[in-house]
């Protein structure tokens, strides 16, 4: 949605103005012939974290050129020096100390899919601890979850190894098979302990490697800081990030950026930074440019694009191309030209194409196993009364750059289910002793400066700590992202980026409206997460997936039975797998044009989510664990939506799909009324007003095999109809069978851990027709005899014995 953005910068600006490229590159031009007299002298360059090859080639020959220059590094969510790469396909007991690994850092996605397959109850399955303050989407997936304020954590941490706990019985016992990571965010004492025991436990070099960061060069902000202060920066070149807006609070980049006699930035918006710099230039998109990255171990990837740009825009290569007086060049020919350099292209273009059609260049991984190096750190020390300050990045807006986008402001946060907002998370205990109500505002005060905030009672939340998010509060976002949330930056300092001890709070009696999907928590005796322990599974597999009461039988129906000689298609949730990360309800609001209602709207139930996943917690302990359910259309064999509609907008097809005609539809609403699982939505508005009005970009934005809808229709999830009829007609056409897996809804496309199959339940070989026959299938609701066509395989704890009820 943002390469859509029609609020992306369209042209180059000077001081508010608009101007060209030409002239900008003729500033920098004539900029770089003073620099050649003084060396450079008052240049410095600002990037975020790089690990693009070609882009560090360059900023190495622009320092050579100029060696009096200077460059500078600066990326809000930076992680710690040393690297840790994670082995977890090898590990059978994982114990993480506050780390979220499953949704932050590089290489999340591959942790991910590594978990999940252990997850799998194939023979066997790992056991996962989680330690942490506050909840995680990682910790909800913990055999045991144990809830620690920092401090504590710390001291977790560093006696583990010393002690005869089951935690540390356990590990020892899979010695080389275990792994123990530490969180991006904790402090180093956390850190040094983790390195210390998977070094006692003798995992590293088997399910971890620590590798030694690269040597860049890039010097840190605060000594950029420092040079502005003394009058020594001339000529400050940002490119991409926003550090007005996310740079430690006790910088005031803001003020020193007004000590530049000449600014320059690079971006794809006007945000903070751009509007405060005398020049900026609009940056190419990525999926617009040719660029190139390495990954956490190393490997290289050549980055390629996948539409020609929409506006003016110029990649970072090119920009510094011109720094470096180089003949213009297109982005494709200065990433190439980079590699045809490098040592072995003796071969270039064969090894470029591979490159291209492979997405890495193989053997490029270079980085040196780091020596073990364990630094002395002393644990944080707090007095039971204080309360801590966490501060953590947003699950949806990351650390602020995806703020004007509408998809990612409406997706339901993934813990607290609020949208279009964030909060200051406080445990129950603690709102109780504070007495602190869910929406009041409070003024959050810490180490010298303030920000007021909503407060939101999250189970699971340390006592005495309170979590507030990064990348709301925006003042040059957009029209999407402005004045969305409060700006937790404002608390955050050089010396505690994460927060610390010594957090105040004053209460202010104003209340603040935030705006949930989901107002209950648990499920109140009823079985919409069906969960077992993988010893019971073991025992008697068919036993956890058994509903209380039996489900009636198929016969027993009013509705006719019909014999599916066709296709008959399925779709199957993993529940063991699914951590809750939500990409599946953006994945299907892009494939299907699904639009956006606002805060408003949602406030009033009128999302139009296709496909939500609900989270629950399976008691009202403190430490409960928490259950995820993704629920689309269930596509149900007796569907009551059927039965009720008066114009038959609603009706079954020939291969078991629920199907919407839209141009029958009515607005009635019976069949919502009408539906058991609340997946069906009205466009109660016209929320895509003047779609054809609307700037070309947005048009380009929708998916054209996809109708957009206008107001007074129902909608709901289709099994990705388009995308089965489109492998229909392909196979038609070649004279042959659909294969199994040759169809994917966009939700199990985008499922990082494959939880969500779907296929032909009449191919008996098919991997849909052998999960739902597997022993921990089961039907939501199956007890009303609706035969829903999505089915769920239940959720596996493998807790330890001798901690099952601690």
């Amino acid at each position: 949605l943002a390469l859509y953005d029609p609020e992306r910068s369209q042209a180059a600006m000077h001081d508010g103005q608009i101007t060209t490229w030409e002239i900008f590159q003729g500033e920098l031009t004539a900029a770089a012939q003073r620099w050649k007299t003084d060396g450079g002298a008052g240049l410095r360059i600002l990037t975020r974290n790089e690990s693009s090859p070609t882009l560090l080639d360059q900023l190495a020959r622009l320092l050579a050129k100029y060696p009096a220059a200077k460059w500078h590094e600066f990326d809000p969510l930076a992680s710690p020096a040393a690297r840790a790469i994670y082995h977890l396909d090898r590990a059978d007991v994982i114990l993480s100390l506050g780390a979220d690994f499953l949704t932050q850092g590089p290489d999340a996605l591959r942790l991910a899919r590594e978990f999940a397959a252990g997850r799998r109850p194939n023979g066997k399955m790992n056991r996962f601890y989680a330690a942490e303050s506050t909840p995680t989407l990682t910790g909800s997936m913990a055999d045991h979850r144990m809830i620690l304020r920092p401090d504590a954590l710390e001291k977790f941490a560093t006696e583990l190894a010393a002690g005869t706990s089951p935690i540390m019985t356990d590990l020892r016992a899979h010695a080389g098979r275990s792994v123990v990571i530490a969180g991006e965010f904790e402090s180093p004492a956390v850190h040094a302990a983790a390195r210390l025991l998977n070094e006692a436990l003798g995992n590293i070099g088997v399910t971890v490697d620590y590798l030694a960061a690269p040597q860049t060069g890039a010097r840190a902000l605060s000594e950029l800081a420092a040079d502005i202060h003394s009058g020594a920066v001339e000529t400050l070149v940002i490119l991409g990030g926003n550090p007005v807006y996310d740079a430690p609070a006790d910088l005031d980049f803001a003020a020193l950026l007004a000590k530049v006699p000449r600014s320059v930035h690079l971006g794809l918006f006007q945000d903070e930074t751009a509007t405060r710099c005398h020049w900026h230039a609009p940056e190419a998109h990525t999926l617009e440019s040719w660029s190139d990255a390495r990954a956490l171990d190393g490997t290289a990837s050549i980055i390629q694009p996948v539409i020609e740009p929409l506006v003016a825009g110029r990649s970072r290569h090119e920009l510094l191309a011109t720094l470096l007086e180089e003949a213009p060049q297109s982005g494709y020919e200065i990433v190439r030209g980079f590699w045809q350099k490098q040592p072995g292209a003796d071969n270039f273009e064969s090894a470029w194409r591979k490159a291209l059609h492979d997405g890495l260049v193989r053997d490029s991984a270079g980085h040196a196993a780091a020596p073990v190096t364990l630094p002395t750190v002393p644990p944080q020390t707090a007095d039971s009364g204080s309360l801590h300050l966490l501060i953590r990045p947003s699950a949806r807006l990351y650390d602020g750059c995806y703020a004007n986008n509408a998809w990612l402001q409406e997706l339901p946060d993934p813990l607290t289910k609020i949208v279009w907002d964030n909060a200051a998370l406080v445990s129950q205990a603690t709102s109780d002793r504070l007495k602190l109500e869910r929406g009041e505002i409070v003024i959050l005060k810490f180490r010298g400066r303030s920000v007021r905030a909503p407060i939101w009672i999250q189970p699971g939340q340390a006592d005495d700590c309170i979590t507030i998010t990064l990348g709301y509060g925006r003042t040059h976002a957009g029209s999407v992202g402005n004045g969305v949330g409060y700006n937790a930056y404002a608390l955050r300092t050089s010396d505690a980026p994460w927060g610390g001890a010594g957090l105040e709070i004053e209460k202010t009696g104003e209340k603040h409206n935030l705006v949930t999907t989901q107002h209950h928590w648990q499920m109140h005796e009823r079985e919409e997460v069906r969960i077992g322990t993988f010893a019971d599974y073991q025992k008697q597999p068919t036993a956890i997936a058994q509903p209380a009461e039996p489900t009636p039988r198929e016969d027993e129906s009013l509705y006719p039975n019909v014999a599916y000689t066709g296709h008959k298609w399925g779709m199957s949730i993993d529940l063991n797998t699914c951590f809750g990360c939500g990409v599946c309800t953006i994945a299907c609001q892009a494939e299907n044009n699904i639009p956006v209602v606002g805060k408003e709207q949602v406030e009033m139930n009128r999302e139009m989510h296709w496909i939500r996943v609900d989270r629950y917690y399976a008691s009202e302990a403190p430490n409960a664990p928490m259950l995820h359910q993704p629920v689309p259309c269930m596509h149900c064999e007796d569907a009551p939506c059927e039965l009720v509609c008066p114009v038959a907008a609603t009706v079954h097809s020939s291969e078991g799909l629920n199907q919407m005609v839209y141009n029958r539809c009515i607005g009635t609403r019976y069949c919502s009324n009408n539906c058991p699982y609340k997946v069906r939505r009205f466009n109660f508005l016209e929320y895509d007003a003047n779609q054809f009005e609307q700037p070309a970009t947005r048009k380009l934005m929708r998916n054209p095999n996809v109708s957009v809808r206008s107001r007074g229709v129902m909608e709901k999830c289709t099994y990705c109809i388009q995308r089965i009829n489109a492998v229909k007609i392909a196979t038609q056409i070649a004279n042959r069978a659909i294969r199994d897996g040759e169809i994917t809804p966009a939700c199990a496309q985008a499922c990082p851990v494959e939880a969500i199959v779907f296929g032909d339940l009449n191919d008996k070989g098919s991997r849909i027709a052998i999960l739902r026959d597997a022993p921990l299938s089961y039907g939501l609701l199956a007890e009303l005899n609706v035969r829903p066509r999505t089915t769920y395989l239940a959720k596996l704890r493998n807790p330890n014995p001798e901690m099952e009820h601690a």
